[in-house]
């Protein structure tokens, strides 16, 4: 019942939310968001206790007729996604404690963090499309509400690219579904078994399809271009979404859907795909290079770090899975906590634009040091959690081809230099604050902002130096994957 519990617990409180209003609203989401977090704790408490307990697995009959079920599991890789979504709401929501959002807003991310928590712990391939675009349409309407300048034709660009990804997904599931011996089913086992006996084309056209549809979300070049716009215009508490957790749905159904369901596909263009992830990397890494808008800068920089996630995924050996799946947990930290130091330098200063400002560690040393930890961790720095991560991604890539490791090891180098020469021109230097638009001081962080920054600096740093937690917890559950994987390749 447990994971029944983490999906419904968000949805019904995000449906009461909207019969309140007023500053209350924004406390008992956070409420809420700590309740939701709590309980992840707990179960990954009964995960480590017992693997295989009944607590963590539901199935019940949802539209019989069509093989359809109601059927939701937690194992090692589902689980890290779960706690990474808990973790991050309390933060994105404690973020927005400055702004003025109606309980519209809380209501659209109580609903998000339902359909996300239903997307990592889907079991049947129905329900997992149903959560996957219910997890469209709050993120939709929180970046047209209350997104910036022409956030209506950058929203829509953003929706219709997923919706279409998703419709090839769609296809593509009942395409094996309608295979499935006896009464058909859209059971994750049904649905695995059926796709390895399809010929090598057919596996090769739903490979295709589905890799589109999670290549959308992430994104992996050349499906990324509706991705700067968005989390450039986007509010902030909406991009931290996006980029923290939501690209996040498209890297697991690499692992949970598309490369175990048509395994001979995978075999046939996984190569392909993994050269797409890695002209990312050097692509996105470049123009983040030449960008002046800092905001702008990280959403490249998000790009090149997604690439080598979902390169490292597709080697599917060990260390690139294990890789992948910590890099998915350290991205979500780092990115939201980068894309917040964004908003904090546009709130004082009105402006994101790197060259109008500087020596702004003069006024602000604490919000100085809590960036450049964060920074380190962006760039891999030894004994943070982007190293372990991208240490191990490069690992698997490696042992599939070491020239594509040469090459995806482009986003540390180049990530070193964006990120670093920002934080020199927004940090150092002669004290330009005063002349961005609209600013009169450069103020330090208050309580709420330091407790959004802290926690993440604090984790970058213990996961830097002792990942094992999270590594033993998604090991068995990758192994089992490799194991079956091998079994279905010749």
């Amino acid at each position: 019942m447990i994971p029944i519990f983490l999906i419904f617990f968000p949805l019904i409180c995000g449906l009461l939310f909207l019969f309140l209003s007023g500053e209350k609203v924004k406390h008992l989401a956070l409420i809420s968001s700590l309740i939701s977090l709590i309980l992840s704790a707990y179960t990954w408490i009964q995960f480590n206790n017992s693997p295989e307990s009944v607590l963590l697995k539901a199935d019940y009959a949802w539209i019989p007729s069509f093989g359809v079920h109601f059927s939701v599991a937690v194992d090692g890789i589902s689980l890290l996604l779960v706690l990474l979504t808990n973790l991050l709401f309390p933060l994105i929501l404690l973020s927005s404690f400055n702004k003025s959002y109606p309980q519209y807003f809380y209501t659209l991310t109580m609903l998000m963090q339902s359909a996300l928590l239903g997307v990592f712990t889907a079991t049947d391939g129905f329900l997992f499309y149903v959560f996957w675009e219910s997890a469209l349409i709050p993120i939709y309407f929180i970046c047209l509400l209350w997104g910036g300048e022409n956030r209506a034709k950058i929203t829509f660009k953003f929706f219709a690219y997923t919706l279409f990804g998703s419709l090839l997904m769609l296809i593509a599931f009942i395409a094996v579904y309608l295979k499935t011996p006896g009464t058909h089913s859209f059971s994750i086992n049904a649905l695995y078994q059926a796709g390895s006996l399809l010929s090598v084309t057919e596996q090769s056209w739903i490979f295709l399809a589905i890799f589109v549809a999670f290549a959308i979300k992430m994104p992996i070049f050349p499906f990324h271009t509706w991705q700067p716009n968005t989390y450039t215009t986007a509010p902030t508490q909406g991009t931290m979404l996006l980029a923290g957790i939501m690209l996040k749905m498209g890297a697991y159904g690499l692992i949970r859907w598309l490369i175990p369901l048509v395994p001979l596909g995978f075999q046939k263009w996984g190569f392909t795909a993994i050269v797409l992830s890695v002209i990312g990397i050097i692509y996105a890494s470049c123009l983040a290079l030449v960008q002046k808008d800092f905001k702008r800068l990280i959403a490249y920089s998000s790009i090149a770090h997604v690439g080598l996630i979902s390169a490292g995924i597709l080697c599917f050996n060990l260390q690139g899975l294990q890789g992948g799946l910590f890099q998915m947990f350290s991205h979500g930290l780092i990115i939201v906590g980068l894309f917040f130091i964004g908003d904090i330098l546009s709130s004082r200063t009105g402006t994101q634009t790197m060259t109008e400002l500087g020596g702004i560690v003069n006024h602000a040393p604490e919000f100085s040091k809590w960036f450049l930890i964060i920074l380190l961790g962006s760039i891999a720095f030894p004994l943070t959690n982007g190293f372990v991560g991208e240490f191990l991604l490069l690992n698997g890539l490696y042992q599939y081809k070491p020239l594509l490791c040469f090459f995806g090891g482009f986003t540390v180098i180049l990530g070193a230099v964006y990120m670093l020469k920002s934080y020199q021109t927004l940090m150092l230097g002669e004290s330009n604050i005063y002349k961005a638009a609209g600013a009169q001081n450069f103020k330090d962080l208050t309580r709420t902002e330091t407790a959004v920054l802290l926690p993440i600096a604090i984790l970058i740093l213990i996961l830097g130096v002792y990942p094992s937690p999270l590594l033993k917890m998604t090991e068995p559950s990758v192994q089992l994957l490799l194991q079956n994987l091998k079994m279905s390749i010749p």
